[in-house]
């Protein structure tokens, strides 16, 4: 379902947005609280160890501990509106991209719209695409689950007008370098893992057993999950460094706060100060929450398509008929 089908086409370009929307938007709702506490970790410089006295975080449950009972229940969807704002516009962007472009693939050149390889280049394209369109809202969604208490920006129009004001519109697309280099392989990478995965479950999975197909869409979008992140993780965490530069005022009850003049002068200040590990903090409730949202991404949109697909039936229409 995922991508231009020539033998099964039956979702239109406005369809798959609307379910790209629609999944984006129910998967944020459940994975936020993984995503808070990826990006606290991304941003902590001292060591994640309990025997760093001098750091805020050490561990996932330490992390879930300090912060529901320093912030409470509501912290860990801080951020949330911004951040639903940016699901909902990236899923219809991705997948009304990610759909026009295998079709192109498909009708304009002598490739297959079904090869990896097409998922692979058209997917990291589809993401650049949707990246660009929703950059501001990302780093909206940064600064909220990155502030403490108090509360730096008590709303989404206060942090709008302040950060414009005082730092300039170009602000809103800090990082925005570091995430078109990380998300071109990381989305091509889940939808050519998801094909893979897919195409390999038909082979393994005999036909009588093929009932499933939900949970195995779910299985499927995990594995293409956390294999996509794991290659691509250093660069979502400059990303993260970079979003929250002259938001120093706000980090300091975290910890150390750094500045940075850049992507490689980030990477540098990293390396140098932290160590190859600095690239990979944050790793484990980062693939977490790729596992399930990557899942529920794919689970929902195919669920969703197969809805629409099964509105627009003939049983459907004479159904409504009688």
């Amino acid at each position: 379902m995922v991508g231009y089908d020539p033998e099964a086409k039956c979702v239109s370009t406005a369809e798959a947005a609307a379910a790209g929307s629609a999944s984006g938007l129910v998967t944020r709702v459940l994975v936020s609280p993984l995503d808070v506490l990826k990006i606290r970790f991304q941003l902590q410089i001292e060591q994640l160890s309990s025997r760093n006295p001098a750091a805020k975080y050490h561990g996932i449950l330490q992390a879930v501990q300090r912060i529901f009972q320093e912030e409470g229940l509501t912290a860990f969807w801080k951020g949330h509106v911004p951040a639903q704002f940016l699901s909902i516009g990236f899923g219809a962007v991705q997948f009304m991209a990610f759909e026009s472009l295998t079709e192109l693939v498909h009708n304009v050149t002598s490739f297959n719209a079904r090869d990896s390889f097409v998922h692979l280049v058209c997917g990291g394209l589809a993401a650049c695409t949707a990246t660009v369109a929703v950059q501001p809202v990302d780093t909206l969604r940064t600064r909220f689950a990155a502030q403490g208490e108090p509360k730096i920006y008590p709303n989404l129009r206060h942090a709008v007008v302040t950060m414009y004001q005082t730092e300039g519109p170009q602000t809103f697309y800090r990082g925005l370098t570091p995430t078109l280099v990380a998300i071109f392989p990381y989305a091509g990478l889940q939808f050519f893992f998801y094909n893979i995965l897919q195409q390999f479950s038909k082979w393994v999975i005999p036909a009588e057993g093929k009932n499933g197909g939900n949970v195995k869409n779910l299985v499927c979008g995990s594995c293409a999950g956390v294999i996509s992140k794991t290659l691509t993780y250093p660069l979502d965490v400059v990303k993260k460094r970079l979003q929250v530069g002259g938001f120093e005022h706000a980090r300091v009850a975290f910890g150390q706060v750094r500045t940075y003049g850049g992507l490689l002068d980030c990477m540098r200040q990293i390396m140098r100060e932290e160590g190859p590990g600095g690239f990979f903090k944050g790793l484990s409730p980062s693939l977490l929450k790729a596992a399930f949202s990557t899942g529920l991404i794919f689970f929902w949109y195919e669920l969703f398509c197969g809805l629409l697909c099964a509105l627009k039936s003939p049983e459907s229409s004479r159904k409504k008929e009688g």
